[in-house]
């Protein structure tokens, strides 16, 4: 058994990956990329990790790859600067069919030995991942797949899926035609990709007409009022934390939300996160702090983005309020915040967002905001490629960005993990669990 959380040495195959090209030809042009997809907050790729218990033989993965990449022949291209000089222009995929990525290796470790470190990340994961050389973001192949074999027959598929090409829906698209293509090689795809992205084109000229909380052109430091807490977190030593809610976690903190208020999950779990952030950062309660969090906007839009999208359909809904009024009120207060920035989400307000990113000096004000990333419920812990379920799905790697994954096997339980400073990680866990893992006795206030 493996004493510590670091993994062995991967040991490669070969020398170097190989490059997947699609297995017949596909259109060669330059596809455009919406505002959604180009902004520089989404210049990084999704990293998936899969833990298998029975692995799939190598060439079917590889003969499989080939032939999905011929109707997602995007991710077999390469990101471009439009006007060729640098990674600041707007950017298009050339659809070259140049290949995706993908690397063969061994480790010496077992499913079991896997799941027992698979809590947390840690930095040792990122073996399981092939790191392509490069010196910018734009030079990376947009698909990077390394298969590990491990000792007990089972497998960990890791996977980098260019963020300006795919979002979370599209990745989970994609993965599952792969799957598809394995498992059900004579009948079609039963959603077939839509490549075009001039559904989200901004209008001529661009027409801002609402006001939009979760960008800016510049760094917020308003007579102390803001507080710049991603710089404070990027300086600190982060560590990686991890939290299962169950559906009788969650039911408790819906009881604690008094005035009772009708909610989600969703909207239950991202308010006591971010509350407990929040509390755990001990900030002055004279700072604005702001929550951002995913939407997916494919039906909010008149007409509605056709099925197929995989492209960035999602927006970073945004709520702020004081840290006085976040940390002594229950969770109603930031839930009602979040329903609000939720609401808001009109088509109207959507077209001038998009409009508003024709400015390439706007940006995503992360500089004092918690951002939530919604994994749950996209059916990413279902991917089968003919040897069952995963035993594990979840990021490669952990950030200061709060993600919502999945629960293999549990569809009701949702994972909360985020990194936090090192000096704050004791009260984060603390806030975050207290009281949830006891019985509640007596009236159920609050709870609808």
């Amino acid at each position: 058994m493996l004493r510590s959380e670091e993994l062995p040495d991967c040991f490669y195959y070969q020398n170097k990956p190989t490059l997947i090209t699609p297995n017949t030809s596909t259109p060669n042009h330059s596809l455009y990329l919406s505002n959604l997809d180009d902004q520089k907050f989404l210049r990084f790729s999704i990293k998936y990790l899969y833990l298998f218990e029975k692995a799939v033989a190598i060439d079917i993965l590889k003969y499989s790859l080939s032939k999905v990449l011929v109707d997602y022949y995007p991710l077999a291209g390469r990101l471009r600067p439009c006007g060729g000089a640098g990674d600041d222009d707007k950017l298009v995929v050339d659809c070259n069919g140049e290949g995706a990525v993908f690397a063969e290796g061994f480790m010496d470790i077992s499913c079991e030995e896997f799941l027992q470190i698979s809590r947390k990340p840690n930095r040792s994961w990122r073996k399981l991942l092939y790191r392509v050389e490069a010196h910018s973001f734009i030079e990376i192949p947009p698909l990077v797949v390394q298969v590990t074999n491990l000792r007990c027959g089972g497998m960990i598929l890791s996977t980098a899926i260019n963020h300006c090409i795919c979002d979370g829906i599209g990745t989970s698209q994609f993965l599952d035609a792969w799957a598809h293509v394995i498992t059900k090689p004579t009948l079609n795809l039963p959603i077939l990709p839509l490549h075009s992205r001039h559904v989200l084109k901004p209008r001529d000229p661009p027409q801002v007409t609402h006001t939009h909380l979760g960008y800016t052109k510049t760094t917020f430091k308003d007579n102390n009022i803001h507080v710049d807490i991603n710089q404070y977190l990027q300086s600190q030593p982060l560590v990686p934390t991890s939290f299962t809610f169950t559906s009788a976690h969650i039911l408790r903190l819906k009881r604690r939300c008094i005035p009772s208020l009708k909610c989600t999950t969703f909207e239950a779990l991202a308010s006591h996160t971010w509350r407990s952030w929040v509390r755990s950062l001990d900030l002055s309660t004279t700072f604005k702090v702001k929550l951002l969090f995913s939407v997916n906007v494919r039906k909010k839009l008149i007409p509605e983005i056709p099925q197929g999208y995989y492209g960035n359909g999602f927006v970073l809904a945004c709520t702020e309020t004081a840290v006085k009024d976040l940390v002594t009120s229950n969770l109603h207060h930031g839930i009602k915040l979040i329903q609000q920035a939720k609401s808001s989400l009109t088509d109207g307000h959507l077209r001038s967002m998009i409009d508003l990113l024709e400015d390439k000096n706007v940006k995503t004000d992360i500089c004092s905001s918690l951002v939530i990333s919604q994994w749950a419920k996209l059916g990413l812990e279902d991917l089968d490629f003919g040897q069952g379920k995963p035993l594990h799905m979840g990021p490669l790697t952990s950030d200061i960005y709060c993600l919502f994954l999945p629960v293999v096997g549990n569809f009701d339980a949702v994972k909360v993990q985020v990194s936090v400073p090192e000096c704050v990680v004791e009260k984060f866990e603390y806030y975050m669990m207290d009281g949830l893992e006891e019985e509640e006795n007596g009236e159920q206030n609050g709870f609808i």
